[in-house]
Formats: structure tokens, C-alpha cells, sequence
């Protein structure tokens, strides 16, 4: 039976999109004032990579770049993802607090494996006050090798878990699991893709549905 669930973060319990807009937009904004950047900023092209670590964002997304320019736009991009987690412009999904509630009063353990950077991480955690159920949240600069796999197996292996889900709305998340010998849920929000959820154990369409999903 399942008694530790770990999330990852962005699109699965953060609507990143709530506030991706609003980030990408000052970061251009930010390139084109530098003479770095002609256009409108590409919002598509970010959004059919989420959920990729942010240096090879840049590499994507800023291929002609140095890697100082791109250091620089990283850099900058968190700041305002930051400013505007803690100016509430941002918002978790529907029944993710429910939800938590819910496993920590049925005695599961809760962790974030996320490939957003820490501090990034950690003003969702904070303005949100998730701490009152999560256990850790794991970010992907704790690692060397920027997989997701090995993310997992750190939490894993720091709390001894033998029964576990892993909850996440992409591939990483679905293989993380795989990889570690836990069960794969995929969330079908907003930048889930169908190819990906079919490799899942079981899809949710809502966070709530998890109290169904864990009692199987």
C-alpha cells in the first residue's frame, strides 16, 4: 500500500501559467532593452518544453546566445517568478490543500520533487504555507545529473521509502517513478500530453481524485 505520494511542482500543484506569462514577458522585455532580443516574446515554445530544468530552457529558447546573456536571463526570470508568487498573482490548483489534508490525516508522507530551482520552490512552499503538510521539497540543483529519476531516488533513500506514488503531469515524473519501482499518477492539466499520460498507472483529472486512486 502507498504511504509516501511525492509531487512534482509546476503544472501538477503550482498553475505555473498563472504567472508564466507575466515572468517570460519581463525577461524579454528585459533582452530587448539589452538590444538581445527582436519580437514578441515565445510563450509557445516555452510552454511545449515545461517542465525542463531552466538552463536548457535557455539553451531552447536562446540558441544564437551567449551563455552569459543566458545566465543573465535565468537569473532574471526567477526574480520576477518570485516577485510574483509573493504578490499573489500566482494560484495552486483546485483541491491541492484538500487533498493534503486528507493524506497527512491517513498518515501519508508528503514531498516535492520539483526541477524548479530552490528559491523558486520555496516562495510557492512559503506563500502557501505547504509546510504544514509537506515533509521536504527536493529541487533539481540538489543534484548533479538534473534527472528526475535521481531526485526521487534521493527521496527515497533519505526517508527510507519502500510504498510510493509519484504524482506529476509529465514524462519525467511518469519515469521517475517507473525508474525508482513506484507507482506513476499523471495529472491532465494544463501542459499534460496524452502520449505522456499513456505511460502512466493511473491519470487524475482533478487532484481530489487521489483518495480514490491511493485506496485501490
Amino acid at each position: 500500500m502507498v504511504q509516501s505520494v511525492i509531487f512534482d511542482m509546476d503544472g501538477t500543484l503550482f498553475q505555473t501559467d498563472t504567472i508564466l506569462e507575466l515572468s517570460l514577458d519581463d525577461a524579454f522585455e528585459n533582452l530587448r532593452a539589452m538590444d538581445e532580443w527582436i519580437g514578441a516574446t515565445p510563450l509557445d515554445a516555452y510552454r511545449s518544453i515545461m517542465g525542463v530544468p531552466l538552463p536548457k530552457v535557455w539553451e531552447t529558447l536562446l540558441p544564437e546566445h551567449s551563455i552569459e546573456v543566458r545566465e543573465q536571463t535565468d537569473a532574471y526570470f526567477l526574480e520576477r517568478l518570485i516577485e510574483n508568487i509573493r504578490t499573489g498573482k500566482g494560484a495552486l490548483y483546485p483541491n491541492v490543500k484538500e487533498t493534503f489534508e486528507y493524506l497527512t490525516a491517513n498518515d501519508y508522507s508528503i514531498y516535492i520533487a520539483s526541477n524548479g530551482l530552490t528559491a523558486y520552490l520555496q516562495a510557492i512552499v512559503e506563500h502557501y504555507r505547504l509546510d504544514r503538510w509537506v515533509t521536504e521539497t527536493f529541487s533539481i540543483q540538489q543534484i548533479e545529473t538534473l534527472d528526475k529519476g535521481d531526485l526521487v531516488g534521493k527521496i527515497i533513500g533519505k526517508y527510507a521509502i519502500t510504498n510510493g506514488a509519484v504524482v506529476g503531469d509529465r514524462l519525467s515524473d511518469i519515469n521517475a517513478a517507473k525508474d525508482n519501482g513506484l507507482v506513476a499518477i499523471g495529472c491532465n492539466f494544463d501542459f499534460a500530453q496524452e502520449d505522456e499520460l499513456a505511460q502512466a498507472d493511473f491519470v487524475i483529472n482533478d487532484m481530489i481524485e487521489l483518495k480514490t486512486v491511493l485506496s485501490i
